[in-house]
């Protein structure tokens, strides 16, 4: 099997534009391909998780990897797959955001002299000029065909600024730019990049001629990327600030029935052949143990083999019944704000297991939270903590609360 057929049966491509060329050069090892990532936020979360995964698989075949960091980008916003503008970020938010992408993805990603690449396209889109981007890049697209791409007809209606409809000029831009500063032979998006990736491919075409030699693919399909590491309290994050160790175990020991195959495909490294085993086989107690595999690997890939050890013996602990909560996430309180007890609703508020008191409220009333293992339906309910006791929601959801 070939990794380009395995890259397939991952479920990891979803279009390309040559196939036989494309699976040609990755399987030979001569892809120089790029993935770019905004820096929206302080650190990287789940969906981004799959695009460092495929970086990985690709440069343990001897392919080497661009990644993006848009300092640049990041200062429009892409309209893609959005109903609103995105929130403007300053630039000191960008570059703050930019070094904390670094620091993540080095412990991911092999970077260095013959290895990957890390590049910010701020280095070259910042100091553009107006006038000399309309004349060398401006004249390669007409408003028409890019009004005709689905990233701008599903904001048409709502309204499209005209600093977002730039985002495809600088993205078919960054492409030409690495193609020929590093030799940038690929790029790789979700497939609400399409548009924007055909545009650099033409883009590089009609500047340095129909030879040029510039490839695109799309990965999995991005409403399925969206879909990953969303829960009800946010997005799942690699920082282990933002999402701890255990929570993060949780997530992945939590998925969906129908999710934990097409999960284990696309972001572990167990071999194509022993998951497909699994599915042949995938039902009742191999299901959880299927689970457990997932949150495993993935907790060891992001946050180490030691912690995803003390997370699988938790989780062991609590889906057994023995209760065990000493790695369990747990908040701790002070007893001045305790006093003799403190309110149900504000205890669930105040550990992070509801985002008010209203929705605290509709938990308790459907009885979907039970305290030390007892099911409490009455709101109003008070909750003693001489030392500490066990929240539970719902059937998987485990917190403690500690009285400090």
């Amino acid at each position: 099997m070939t990794l380009y057929e395995e890259l397939v049966r991952r479920g990891l491509i979803a279009q390309v534009t040559n196939e036989e060329e494309i699976s040609k050069m990755i399987n030979e090892g001569k892809a120089v391909f790029y993935i770019g990532f905004d820096p929206t936020a302080d650190s990287l979360h789940v969906g981004h998780f799959m695009a460092l995964c495929l970086m990985k698989r690709l440069q343990m075949a001897g392919n080497r990897p661009i990644a993006l960091l848009g300092g640049g980008t990041g200062m429009i916003g892409d309209p893609s797959g959005k109903s609103d503008m995105r929130k403007m970020l300053t630039p000191e938010t960008i570059r703050h955001n930019v070094e904390c992408f670094k620091e993540q993805m080095s412990r991911f990603i092999e970077f260095g002299e013959g290895k990957a690449m890390m590049v910010d396209n701020g280095d070259w889109l910042l100091n553009l000029n107006y006038v000399d981007l309309l004349r060398e890049v401006g004249a390669c697209f007409t408003v028409n065909k890019m009004l005709s791409f689905e990233c701008y007809k599903q904001r048409w209606e709502k309204g499209l600024t005209f600093l977002e409809f730039n985002y495809m000029i600088m993205q078919s831009y960054d492409f030409y730019m690495l193609f020929q500063k590093y030799g940038c032979n690929m790029q790789f998006g979700g497939d609400d990049q399409w548009a924007n990736m055909l545009s650099g491919t033409e883009l590089i075409r009609k500047k340095l001629g129909k030879d040029a030699h510039a490839m695109t693919i799309t990965l999995l399909t991005n409403s399925e990327g969206k879909k990953m590491g969303k829960t009800e309290k946010g997005a799942v994050w690699l920082d282990p600030e933002k999402t701890s160790p255990y929570d993060f175990f949780q997530y992945w020991r939590n998925v969906g029935d129908d999710d934990v195959i097409k999960c284990l495909k696309l972001l572990t490294f167990i071999p194509i052949e022993e998951i497909e085993e699994m599915e042949r086989t995938l039902s009742g107690a191999e299901l959880n143990s299927a689970k457990e595999r997932l949150a495993y690997e993935l907790t060891s890939l992001i946050h180490g083999k030691e912690e995803a050890e003390k997370c699988l013996a938790a989780a062991k602990q609590i889906f057994g019944g023995a209760g065990d909560s000493e790695n369990m996430p747990s908040t701790e309180i002070p007893a001045d704000e305790i006093g003799e007890d403190i309110g149900l609703l504000t205890l669930l508020v105040r550990c992070g297991l509801a985002p008010s008191n209203g929705e605290a409220r509709r938990l308790v009333t459907q009885g979907g939270i039970s305290v030390n293992d007892e099911k409490i339906t009455n709101p109003s309910a008070r909750i003693k903590i001489d030392d500490s006791v066990i929240i539970r929601k719902g059937k998987k959801v485990y917190h403690k609360a500690v009285r400090v």
